[in-house]
């Protein structure tokens, strides 16, 4: 006679009473299993089996997931160190030679020249998949290019006017125009704490250019106006991108970089003329470059322009729009105070209120934004 039991493991009395008689080994066997079970109980437990009623589970420690997390930890880490770094010697080497050689528009195109051949190398190895542009890509792919083109083109003629802490300053003032032409491109209105944020953005930015000691007209207007065509490319790049057959955000950083070099080179000759010449060559590094200096200076910009911005595209990829804007506010403090400690540039105490405000408003905004995520969309 059978029984089933539901607990396989207890053995029925009837079984028992008609099992065979076991052998020397079979009893040896068995008890070196309940020795060894007594000692060590979880050896022999099995995950989602039943003892007597209960459901057992085993407890694994998530070490692959707690070893991922800290390596993805370290590495964002490394690349928002090498986005900073790239950060301070473009603006570095950027002012130095603009100092010598005051012509931004050629200095621009030669940077995105730089940028240019550094995504064909890039293309040609393989290194990121090519972009299949369709015709109908095109008209809105131009217009970020030459938004994109003007605010190169603009921070550029600031950089040249004044101090390199003093274009970041007014550069601080991006969310207002970013909220700006959310509103009027996107029909999203922003909530009332990210507005309050903007109030000492727009204040200290103020107090800044009226105690700026290198302060003119030209500098300001032209870092103001990089602001406007950077935060409407944004904008425009944000509506780009909920498309169909949208492009990833590197390509597209890629293709609109092509184009913005294909348009500024002819821009540049009529503005600056044709100044790679040995005479205007002689003429910069008259003024404390050599040569060698001078050639070495403008292409590291270059480079570090372009990687900077590849590298800033990277870190979106892995981080959210946020986290990415509260790591450009903490950029902005690295950017000025290198600029300050390298150039020695003099500094007054309402000067640096007025500074330290502005970049407290921009870290309000980040956290306004971080409660608000989503602004009120509002369609006409």
């Amino acid at each position: 006679m059978l029984l089933i039991t539901p607990y396989p493991r207890l053995v029925s009395p009837l079984i028992a009473t008609n099992s065979t008689p076991e052998s020397s080994f079979t009893r040896r066997a068995r008890a070196s299993s309940s020795s060894s079970c007594s000692s060590y109980p979880w050896l022999f437990l099995k995950p989602n089996r039943r003892f007597n009623g209960f459901k057992l589970k085993s407890a694994t420690v998530p070490g692959d997931v707690e070893s991922g997390s800290l390596v993805k930890g370290l590495k964002l880490g490394g690349m928002f160190g090498v986005w900073y770094l790239l950060n301070i010697y473009y603006n570095i080497f950027n002012k130095q030679v603009l100092r010598v050689y005051p012509y931004p528009a050629t200095v621009t195109a030669f940077q995105l020249g730089c940028g240019t051949l550094m995504i064909s190398i890039m293309w040609l190895l393989k290194l990121h998949p090519r972009p299949k542009v369709s015709p109908s890509q095109f008209p809105a792919i131009l217009r970020l290019a030459a938004a994109h083109t003007l605010g190169n083109l603009l921070t550029n003629v600031s950089l040249g006017r004044v101090n390199v802490s003093f274009t970041h300053t007014i550069k601080a003032m991006e969310p207002f125009f970013t909220v700006l032409f959310s509103v009027l491109l996107l029909g999203e209105w922003p909530s009332l704490w990210i507005v309050c944020s903007l109030l000492p953005i727009v204040a200290g930015v103020s107090l800044a250019s009226f105690t700026e000691a290198s302060f003119n007209w030209i500098g300001f207007c032209s870092a103001m106006a990089s602001n406007v065509t950077n935060q409407s490319r944004n904008v425009l790049s944000k509506k780009f991108m909920v498309e169909k057959e949208a492009l990833d955000n590197i390509n597209l950083f890629s293709i609109i970089t092509i184009i913005s070099f294909v348009l500024l080179v002819p821009v540049a000759i009529l503005i600056d003329g044709f100044k790679f010449t040995p005479s205007q060559l002689q003429l910069a590094t008259s003024q404390g470059l050599s040569a060698k200096e001078f050639c070495i200076m403008s292409l590291l910009a270059g480079v570090c322009l372009h990687s900077y911005q590849q590298v800033s595209y990277m870190i979106l990829e892995m981080v959210s729009p946020v986290t990415h804007s509260v790591g450009n506010c903490v950029k902005r403090v690295v950017v000025i105070g290198s600029s300050i400690l390298f150039f020695k540039t003099p500094v007054s105490p309402l000067n640096s209120i007025g500074t330290a405000t502005a970049l407290a408003g921009v870290y309000l905004y980040t956290r306004a934004k971080r409660v608000n995520p989503n602004p009120n969309s509002k369609t006409s």
